[in-house]
């Protein structure tokens, strides 16, 4: 058998054994969502206020309209406002932000699109999935599904490349800019880990 009927039929084998996104109706992920068997748990002390940032390689040209989340735990409790999900590009420049989500967290605890305000064209390359929330939830309650790699998420890498990290604090809003250079990884081992996400 030669080299290429090998390599052939090493591709073949490799796409009946990975799952795609388009074959669950998604644009891209971050990962296969039946690697999010973690769950993030994080106090809104830790949290709140904060940019967590998740890069996404978008491999083709695309019209972004949503962002899925896997949302894990809902509390009942919880006083949430100011929560939004947005997109950064590779040069940190936000290409588009949800309407506040804060709503959208109280229920229905599965995973779930939540429409960005605009839709718009994403080029292939590098982007920067970004949560913000702010409120009050009672620790472990409020969770999304998310890798349990922690501290490995990132390993090989550096800011601005960073797959895990986290900005500022005291956001009520995800600013039209980022610094990535500033990248930070305080809350990995606080528990509060890699969120997985989808695109539509």
């Amino acid at each position: 058998m030669s080299s290429l009927s090998t390599a052939a039929d090493a591709r073949a084998n490799l796409a009946f054994d990975t799952d795609l996104p388009s074959e669950q109706g998604l644009l891209a992920w971050t990962y296969d969502p039946n690697m999010a068997g973690h769950v993030t748990a994080q106090s809104n002390g830790g949290v709140a206020g904060r940019i967590t940032l998740v890069r996404i390689l978008i491999r083709r040209r695309i019209t972004w309209s949503n962002v899925w989340i896997g949302l894990s735990g809902v509390d009942a409790g919880a006083s949430l406002s100011n929560c939004y999900l947005g997109v950064y590009d590779s040069s940190g420049t936000l290409k588009g932000t949800t309407a506040d989500i804060s709503a959208s967290l109280m229920t229905g605890a599965t995973a779930k699109a939540l429409p960005l305000a605009t839709p718009f064209d994403a080029v292939p390359g590098a982007y920067f999935i970004a949560m913000l929330l702010n409120g009050t939830w009672t620790t472990n309650s409020l969770h999304f599904k998310a890798s349990g790699a922690g501290v490995s998420v990132n390993a090989g890498l550096v800011a601005p490349n960073l797959r895990y990290s986290n900005m500022l604090t005291s956001q009520t809003s995800l600013p039209s800019s980022l610094t990535l250079a500033n990248q930070a990884t305080s809350i990995i081992t606080t528990g509060w880990a890699s969120q997985w996400y989808g695109v539509s």
